[in-house]
This record gives structure tokens, sequence and C-alpha cells, in this order.
């Protein structure tokens, strides 16, 4: 079970890399990432 969760979050976190062109743009996605985290944990 854990092995599936880690690589859905390992394919995810590949598909976002690969959706950002730029530096900038991966930022972004890092923030709005840890805003969702941040709301989920309240």
């Amino acid at each position: 079970m854990t092995k599936k969760i880690l690589a859905a979050l390992l394919l995810t976190g590949s598909l976002m890399v690969a959706a950002c062109n730029t530096v900038e743009g991966a930022g972004r996605d890092v923030q709005s990432a840890g805003k969702a985290v941040e709301k989920s944990a309240d």
C-alpha cells in the first residue's frame, strides 16, 4: 500500500515538473502545493 502511494506521489511530482517550463513556474507550482498541504492540515 505504501509503495503505491509513493509511486503515485512520484508520478504526480514528475508531471508537475514536466508541466512547468521555467524556474518561476516551478516556484509557483511548489507554492500552490504548499498552500494545499497547509489547508488540509487545518
